[in-house]
């Protein structure tokens, strides 16, 4: 017998709601969470949702991995991005040929999150601080995961995290304040593409809350991602973010209600401890807090998704039913991989050093990061890894190279018992068991600053690691390197008796000799610690000047280790490099002043004395299997670098406000409102060439809001090289009823030129993108005006500009005679956003006294009465009605008593006095006091 769910002809609802029909109600309870249940009688397999593939498949064995999404994201290339995407849907594919139970083509990939500040942790992940860039970039690798057939998905892509996730630190518990318009112009903006023209089939949800609400529960997910832009694919909490309503968050007090609100709210599938999910599901049916309509309305989401994979269908209606296994790490794929890694590179400062010379250089190497290449958390397991060393060796030849990582060697000393520290033979245990030195073993110590290092034994070239009790415990020489969710190969040194040095874990746990002369974590009772001498056997910086000395051309490799001082659940403590790596700089440097230096790093760096001293900087992500290929290419000019800072390089955090501030606007961050002066500017990067801008053209000069206007510019390469330019296209609104961006990326172009080669490159503008938030009508809207067209080589570095006229909106005076949202103010000092359980958000005091302004309303001739909806919490407060300035006149203050808790919610009112005409209004909140709505009649 056929259901009509198999027969492939019919409409796909239909299949999908004759499917869902026929579970019973536990079949449903167990096809909620990301490992769906099989139904043999239906002949419903096993599924999982949630394969890795940030950039590479990832954790199911060896794949073609690409650079970091923060690197890819700096070769402004959507085109290779569509490549990648196919790459990472075939090798999905593969492996989902090889276990369809558990290896799914839910793909957990792009990160879609903003980066207003380079401290978070996962800056790695993203692909940087715009909108419009993350948003082009990301649709075309959706477009290259999910394949352009009309009704099949290759792959699906799932965008992370639904949003305001930039910050790590309580990223589980804290809520972030998001005003309307940071939400629309920008939180929000960078998803929309992705949803609206890529097509994405599925989402995540963030830990964090959003004005007061977890995400797993925002309202938005339903009202605009399913709702105005159309996504009709399905949501999925986060790794433990459902449960994590109560536990985290503290919002409610039961998993029934957790796993209720969650589903009511647009999540489909949820990512959570599945039999505690089952039962808080089997609960909150029984409670009535969902029913099994709701079940159904989650599942036809998930299982709409599964019929277009194909998985119901015949193979031979599937165009993407068989890739081969060729497919997997193919050479091909490596190729992209390479051009990828070349692309990304950032050629930050460059005064005539590069490209080096293969046949006239010896070249000094030197520096932590020389010979490796990392992979992070969300890597694949690269097939083969070159590191810069090995690149470098590969372009002029292992005599020509000389090398040092310009790291310490040390030896280990029990203050205890002054023996020295050997490994074991059978599995690397550390034992203070040797008296004589040359017996004892010598390990390479990388500093990475910030009180955290790593040690590395000569002897087998193993880290040592605290290894887990089931696996004897103690300290070993037995990691092959340093990662993990818990990197417990990271070790601190701080002071103790005399000269010795007290010796802690990951944990920050001191590091004893026991009874039985092993390395081990000391026990909570014991309270004094003898340390450890660290004897150095070898001066790494010392080494690292003789190298340079010996050679024509030092390059220096600094950065960072993707899992050590920033990554999933640790911010940056800072935006420098370690003081270790500066050191290193600089006496290199001062040893041949022909230095390179080339930063491996996830993420930007105040690198102020290098930009100064040091004739040629280089930046790149952790960039796969190809870093150090890539990188030599650029050295010695096989590839003419072109990649571009998809972040503002600011040159301390002073320049930053607190990580906790969400608010690009008032808080100035990014290019967009940053006003000062800046390291390096969002969009630069130098080429081996030069390109000439002239002839900027406009379409038209005057336009309404509804039409698009051709901007055009030629480019011409007047250097030596052939090379790509990236053509940036950036707007600046003129007068405005708001703060409006000093500048906004409007248009990208990477195109090739050969030297002497001169093209006209064409933008379409459309004039409903010069649209802001308009608070006082709740929709987009272009205003009136003259706008600023600039062309650019970085938003720092506009060449040419013009301007065009655009008939617009005038924005009229606000009305406040029917309910005005608080959230919808003008400016504020002193507030944040919360939630309001009556629906919608309020507007609460921070330290108790706060306000919020209202500008441009109309009172008309007489205004009699304030009236708002307000929480008193527990101690109360008062409203003051203020006119024209925040110090100017109290028409009224309306006192508001205390309701019993912050979402107890009642009216208040007061008489109002001399208040008429058009004027700005201040409305400040003193107390305990969070306002929803308020009317002045």
């Amino acid at each position: 017998m056929q259901y009509p769910f198999q027969n492939p002809d019919l409409p796909l609802e239909k299949r999908v709601n004759d499917l869902v029909s026929r579970f019973t109600l536990e079949e449903k309870v167990q096809l909620m969470c990301q490992y769906q249940a099989e139904i043999p009688r239906l002949g419903v397999k096993k599924y999982k949702h949630g394969t890795e593939g940030a950039h590479g498949v990832a954790w199911l064995g060896e794949a073609t991995v690409f650079p970091q999404n923060t690197g890819l994201a700096c070769t402004w290339n959507p085109e290779l991005m569509h490549e990648i995407g196919q790459v990472i849907a075939d090798e999905a594919r593969v492996y989902y040929q090889r276990d369809p139970a558990m290896n799914g083509l839910t793909i957990w990939s792009p990160t879609v999150d903003m980066e207003r500040d380079p401290r978070w942790g996962r800056t790695e992940e993203a692909y940087g601080e715009d909108p419009y860039l993350t948003g082009r970039l990301t649709t075309e690798l959706i477009k290259g995961m999910q394949g352009d057939h009309p009704f099949y998905y290759k792959t699906v892509a799932t965008l992370k995290h639904f949003y305001g996730n930039n910050n790590e630190i309580d990223r589980g518990s804290a809520s972030v304040s998001i005003d309307p318009r940071n939400k629309r112009e920008y939180y929000l903006k960078a998803f929309e593409a992705p949803f609206r023209e890529g097509r994405a089939g599925s989402m995540m949800t963030a830990y964090n809350g959003v004005n007061g609400t977890p995400c797993n529960l925002n309202h938005e997910v339903n009202g605009i991602v399913k709702g105005e832009w159309g996504m009709d694919g399905f949501v999925v909490g986060d790794a433990g973010d459902v449960l994590g309503t109560v536990m985290d968050h503290g919002y409610v007090q039961s998993y029934a209600e957790a796993v209720a609100g969650s589903v009511k709210a647009g999540i489909d599938s949820i990512t959570d401890e599945q039999d505690i999910s089952f039962q808080a599901l089997r609960d909150a049916l029984e409670q009535q807090l969902l029913s099994e309509a709701d079940l159904d309305h989650a599942l036809r989401n998930t299982f709409r998704v599964r019929f277009r994979l194909g998985e119901f269908d015949p193979v031979e209606r599937n165009p993407y039913y068989n890739v081969p296994e060729s497919k997997l790490c193919a050479p091909e794929h490596s190729a992209l991989s390479l051009r990828a890694a070349q692309e990304s590179i950032v050629l930050l400062k460059n005064e005539g050093l590069l490209p080096l010379s293969k046949e006239k250089d010896s070249i000094a190497v030197i520096g932590p990061l020389a010979n490796e290449a990392y992979t992070d958390w969300y890597s694949g397991t690269p097939p083969y890894k070159i590191t810069p060393l090995q690149g470098v060796i590969e372009q002029v030849g292992t005599s020509s190279v000389h090398f040092s990582t310009g790291n310490n060697r040390v030896r280990l000393r029990s203050a205890e018992t002054g023996s020295y520290i050997s490994i074991a033979p059978d599995g690397g245990e550390l034992r203070a068991n040797v008296r004589n030195a040359e017996e004892a073993e010598i390990f390479e110590c990388t500093d990475w600053g910030w009180d955290n290092l790593t040690l590395r034994a000569l002897s087998s070239g193993k880290f040592v690691t605290e290894r887990d009790h089931e696996q004897g415990g103690g300290l070993a020489a037995s990691a092959e390197e340093a990662r993990g969710w818990f990197v417990k190969e990271a070790f601190s040194f701080a002071k103790g008796e005399k000269d010795a040095l007290i010796m802690r874990s990951w944990e920050g746990k001191p590091i004893i000799e026991d009874d039985n002369q092993r390395l081990t974590v000391a026990g909570e009772e014991q309270s004094t610690y003898a340390g450890f001498y660290v004897e150095v056997v070898q001066n790494g910086l010392e080494e690292a000047v003789i190298t340079a000395k010996s050679a024509d051309t030092a390059i220096v490799f600094v950065g960072n280790s993707p899992f050590i001082n920033g990554k999933e659940t640790i911010d940056r403590p800072d935006i420098t490099l370690p003081h270790s790596q500066q050191a290193l700089i600089q006496a290199v440097h001062a040893a041949n002043s022909n230095t390179v230096v080339v930063i491996v790093g996830s993420y930007p760096f105040a690198v102020n004395w290098e930009k100064e001293h040091v004739p040629s900087l280089i930046f790149t992500s952790h960039a796969g299997q190809e870093l150090g290929r890539a990188v030599a290419d650029v050295l010695f000019g096989d590839y003419n670098p072109a990649g571009r800072l998809n972040m503002t390089w600011y040159k301390s955090v002073s320049q930053l406000p607190d990580i906790m501030d969400y608010d690009i606007i008032k808080g100035k961050r990014t290019y967009q409102y940053f006003e000062g002066e800046v390291l390096y500017p969002f969009g630069h990067g130098l080429s081996y060439s030069e390109f000439a801008y002239s002839d900027l053209k406009l379409s038209a000069s005057a336009v309404s809001a509804a039409d698009t206007v051709t901007v055009s510019v030629d480019v011409h390469n007047v250097g030596q090289m052939d090379g790509d330019e990236v053509v940036q296209l950036y707007v600046r609104a003129g007068q405005s009823r708001v703060v409006r961006p000093l500048k906004t990326l409007s248009g990208f172009r990477r195109i090739h030129l050969a030297k002497g080669e001169k093209r006209a490159v064409a933008f379409e503008l459309r004039c409903a993108d010069l649209a802001f938030w308009d608070v006082t009508r709740d929709r987009y809207c272009v205003e009136s005006g003259t706008y600023a067209l600039m062309i650019g080589r970085s938003a720092g570095d506009i060449v040419l500009e013009t301007s065009l006229e655009v008939q617009g909106e005038r924005i009229p005076p606000r009305t406040v005679a029917v309910p005005v949202r608080a959230v919808n103010y003008d400016n504020y000092e002193g507030v944040f956003v919360d939630e309001c359980c009556e629906g919608g958000e309020s507007v609460a005091c921070l330290q108790g006294d706060g306000w919020i302004a209202f500008h441009d309303v109309e009172f008309g001739s007489k205004a009699e009465v304030f009236e708002a909806r307000v929480s008193g919490a527990i101690k109360g407060g008062e409203i003051e009605i203020v006119m024209d300035k925040v110090d100017g006149s109290t028409a009224a203050a309306c006192r508001v008593l205390p309701t019993g808790g912050t979402q107890a919610w009642t009216t208040v009112s007061v008489s109002l006095e001399g208040v008429s005409g058009r004027r700005d209004l201040y409305l400040k909140l003193l107390g305990e006091v969070r306002l929803s709505w308020f009317r002045i009649v």
